[in-house]
């Protein structure tokens, strides 16, 4: 467990409900606080009244896209600190995140993510990557 991940809030957002339940499990399990969103606009609406202190954020979701999540978060003063890991299996290069990590990363007017998972989720990786991210 990470220390003081009991005080770390991650907000999960993801459409599919199979995801998000093992990934709050997962983190839960870990130690972590967790909330979670299965759309954009659900998820704006929880960043903007709890500000997580990380939010793991699916690309691809009805509504508004996790692109879309992302670039109002970054460009937002009171939210652009907000560390975020990408969790998403739509990489557009032939399941190679690190293409899709570099491509992401070269968007102009935003930062690049804190971080990217391919799914399927390696477990260990992500617990590995949430750590690091919260330090």
């Amino acid at each position: 467990m990470a220390a003081d991940a009991a005080k770390k809030l991650i907000l999960v957002v993801d459409d599919e409900g199979d995801v998000r339940t093992y990934l709050t499990t997962l983190l839960k399990d870990n130690g972590y606080e967790t909330m979670a969103a299965s759309n954009g606009n659900e998820a704006m609406d929880i960043i903007k009244q709890k500000k997580p202190d990380l939010i793991t954020l699916d690309m691809s979701m009805p509504e508004k896209s996790g692109v879309k999540v992302y670039r109002e978060v970054k460009e937002s003063d009171a939210l652009k600190d907000t560390p975020v890991l990408v969790v998403t299996a739509v990489t557009g290069f032939g399941d190679k995140s690190e293409e899709f990590e570099k491509f992401i990363s070269s968007r102009k007017h935003v930062p690049p993510p804190d971080g990217f998972i391919a799914k399927p989720i390696d477990r260990e990786e992500f617990l590995a990557r949430i750590n690091q991210i919260l330090g």
